[in-house]
């Protein structure tokens, strides 16, 4: 297997190792905010802003990926950061979840939005496919970490996990040894359904460009995201389980976020009225003021 740790600085007694997990993630963030500026551009609007909002949607990302991660840890039953609190803050020891950094994210977008006086659907639509091409960028990480891996397989394509990082349910090692038991490579599976995900939303985009209205690539990727996290989530025995339904909290929101994403395209089509919501814009806001 590949070493997570690419090298180490030592400088005196301190000593900072860099991991392949750190490049690569830090990498694919960077090539979808590339992409989403030049999204925001083609828009009319300045794309200087993905730049700056970035500075907000980074770190905001990076606590809500530990938070929800930590969370979801404890509704499962792991104790360990109710015991020591302290843990929670130490992300090198590492879990960080994907939904957590989606919700903060969109958090701290929607700040600068209102700050810069932006369209936040505008910005939505600009980042969506091109938060899926990071999130597959990003996923081959997980393969190094020897992480997010499903159930044994006979299939040709499974992988091999080593002893120290196997979850309970297959640490019996004269039940699954290691040289005859494969894994679901399930950040595989999530990689390649988010390339195809956004080339089927950018080809929707480009041949029906005069249809495509705001807000709607955005609840593509809603639906997208969703529908490909909850299938994969059925090869994910690691992920703790809502009593009673057998259905684990990530799939719940999964399973959330298509139908929130479904409910959008229908009121963005005027399919379905609320009372409650205003009319769906039939046109981006493009702003007047420069950045400073």
């Amino acid at each position: 297997m590949i070493n997570p740790i690419i090298f180490t600085i030592h400088i005196g007694s301190f000593s900072w190792p860099i991991h392949w997990y750190g490049v690569i993630l830090m990498t694919a963030t960077v090539i979808a905010a590339w992409l989403a500026e030049r999204e925001l551009r083609r828009r009319g609007e300045n794309g200087e802003h993905i730049w700056n909002a970035a500075v907000w949607l980074i770190p905001a990302g990076v606590i809500g990926a530990r938070l929800w991660f930590v969370v979801n840890a404890s509704l499962g039953g792991n104790l360990l950061y109710v015991e020591q609190p302290l843990q929670i803050i130490n992300i090198p020891a590492g879990g960080l979840h994907i939904f957590g950094a989606f919700l903060f994210g969109t958090i701290a977008l929607f700040y600068y939005a209102r700050r810069y006086k932006l369209d936040l659907w505008l910005l939505l639509d600009s980042f969506a496919p091109t938060l899926l091409i990071g999130q597959a960028l990003a996923r081959p990480a997980n393969f190094i970490n020897q992480e997010l891996y499903g159930q044994p397989t006979t299939l040709p394509w499974g992988i091999p996990i080593d002893a120290d990082h196997r979850i309970a349910a297959y640490s019996d090692l004269s039940l699954y040894p290691i040289a005859t038991t494969r894994f679901h490579p399930t950040f595989a599976y999530e990689m390649i359904w988010n390339f195809l995900a956004a080339a089927l939303l950018f080809y929707l985009l480009y041949r029906f460009a005069a249809r495509i209205k705001p807000g709607v690539m955005f609840a593509g990727w809603l639906i997208l995201a969703g529908i490909g996290r909850s299938i994969i989530e059925q090869f994910r025995p690691d992920q703790p389980r809502i009593p009673g339904l057998g259905l684990s909290y990530t799939n719940a929101v999964s399973l959330f976020m298509a139908l929130a994403g479904i409910v959008i395209l229908l009121w963005q089509y005027e399919i379905i009225h609320w009372s409650l919501l205003p009319n769906p814009p039939a046109a981006y806001k493009i702003s007047t003021e420069h950045i400073s």
